[in-house]
């Protein structure tokens, strides 16, 4: 399906729509910053229960690594070809049409993106509780606060969200250094005798199945970079930047995470971080005392605020294009000049987010139920944005690509392979929460039929 407003056209960066004002730094604060989440301060120990051995345990990161950087090059490809605030949603509606990109707006608006934005919430709220608790509701306090301060520093303008974004990426690097010198340098290395015995350890542990649900978690612990798709309309000198920003993000991160994990491993053992429910505080108790538990309660606080801003930041970008695609959504499609941004859509997703995190409060169970529903709806839209490369390829040859895959088709296939292996998984894996996911998708279809035609948008 051929649309009205092509790749690059006046509308994408001329006065009514974003404009290039992102230089490199600010896109790679915000990837850095969206990916480096709490995630690294809990998943470990899962990896290293489910990996059996050290080398087994960092090579899963390694791979995670190349497995992210394969999926990064997909990404290079869309984003320097069809460059869009929309992101995954505007590579979907040209591959496989304006069904399918509604569908995976309103998932993004009403289950990926509001739900991690209030899961980020509730683990700030969570750890900044120990730092200066306010009473029984404190955490939900601190949640919601987090997402009103959040949105409307994103309102006040680009340049303030964009150094508020780089503000907290450099708290969150420097964080996650700190622990990794604490685990290599302050903190006793780990004795064999003192490491435990294999106990601790996954029963299956070193199996195939189980090194499999280990890249499930260190896949989680990557996932978010994809989100540089969102800001690809809006980076100066966009086509050679986002190539830079894609790749460059993804080896820092997986430098990061490898330096960490060395850490932990020195310092506790295999069968230390395996056992341990709080990797990254065992790690600063050992180095600091518990003078280290606090600085680390902070530290998740701090990482937990980075990503959610910055996917406060991307999210309202997708329900922008779905306002400008879609007239009952028009309100979403408004992008303020004085701002430099989708205001409404900061709004919405505002609202949105603030009301699950009432939910939340409710249940007392968010997070893992967010995690349970978001995962396979995720998967899901990342195997059909890997196989948008083949389609793309095909429906619109004539289109310059600044940036190829390298060994097309080898490498997306292997991207859509994985995918396609991880949607399967966080469906078998999470149960009761995925079916919950799938049905609030299902409430996607049944509302895009309800919908309206598209909105027509006048030539420019």
């Amino acid at each position: 399906m051929k649309l009205e407003t092509p790749a690059g056209s006046p509308r994408d960066s001329g006065p009514a729509g974003p404009a290039r004002y992102l230089r490199t730094t600010d896109a790679l604060a915000l990837i850095v910053g969206i990916v480096i989440g709490a995630g690294i301060f809990r998943t470990p120990s899962l990896v290293a229960a489910n990996t059996g051995d050290s080398t087994m345990f960092l090579a899963a990161w390694i791979l995670g690594g190349l497995i992210s950087l394969n999926g990064a090059f997909c990404y290079a490809e869309l984003t320097t070809a069809f460059p869009h605030a929309g992101g995954d949603y505007h590579f979907l509606s040209r591959a496989f049409g304006k069904r399918l990109a509604f569908l995976f707006a309103w998932a993004r608006m009403s289950v990926i993106q509001t739900g991690s934005i209030a899961l980020l919430a509730f683990i700030f709220g969570d750890f900044f509780s120990q730092v200066i608790d306010l009473g029984p509701f404190s955490s939900v306090i601190y949640a919601a606060a987090a997402v009103i301060l959040l949105t409307t520093i994103n309102i006040l303008g680009l340049k303030t969200g964009t150094l508020t974004q780089k503000m907290l990426t450099a708290a969150e690097v420097l964080g996650v250094l700190l622990v990794a010198a604490a685990g290599l340098f302050f903190a006793p290395e780990i004795s064999a005798g003192d490491e435990g015995g294999s106990g601790l350890l996954s029963p299956s542990s070193g199996t195939s199945s189980s090194f499999g649900l280990a890249m499930v978690f260190v896949l989680l612990t990557f996932g978010g970079w994809n989100e540089a798709a969102y800001v690809s309309a809006e980076l100066r000198r966009g086509k050679k930047t986002m190539v830079k920003v894609l790749i460059g993000g993804i080896l820092i991160i997986t430098a990061i995470y490898l330096l960490v994990n060395m850490a932990y491993i020195h310092s506790l053992g295999i069968n230390g971080v395996a056992s341990s429910e709080a990797v990254a505080g065992e790690v600063m108790r050992r180095a600091f005392g518990e003078a280290g538990v606090v600085i680390i309660g902070i530290l998740v606080a701090v990482s937990a605020l980075t990503s959610a801003n910055a996917s406060i930041f991307t999210g309202a970008r997708t329900n922008y294009a779905l306002g400008k695609d879609f007239q009952a959504f028009k309100i979403l499609g408004v992008w303020d000049r004085k701002a430099s941004g989708p205001v409404n859509a900061f709004l919405v997703q505002g609202l949105v987010s603030l009301a699950l995190v009432g939910l939340g409060f409710i249940t007392r169970k968010g997070f893992e139920t967010i995690v349970e529903y978001t995962a396979p709806v995720f998967w899901f839209f990342f195997l059909m944005t890997g196989l948008s490369v083949f389609v793309l390829r095909k429906k619109e040859p004539d289109v310059k690509r600044p940036f190829r895959v390298p060994l097309y088709p080898i490498v997306p296939l292997i991207f859509c392979i994985t995918s396609a292996w991880l949607l399967y998984s966080s469906l078998a894996y999470t149960g009761l929460g995925a079916l919950v996911g799938v049905g609030v998708l299902v409430c996607g279809i049944l509302l895009n039929f309800w919908v309206p035609g598209r909105r027509i948008i006048p030539a420019e």
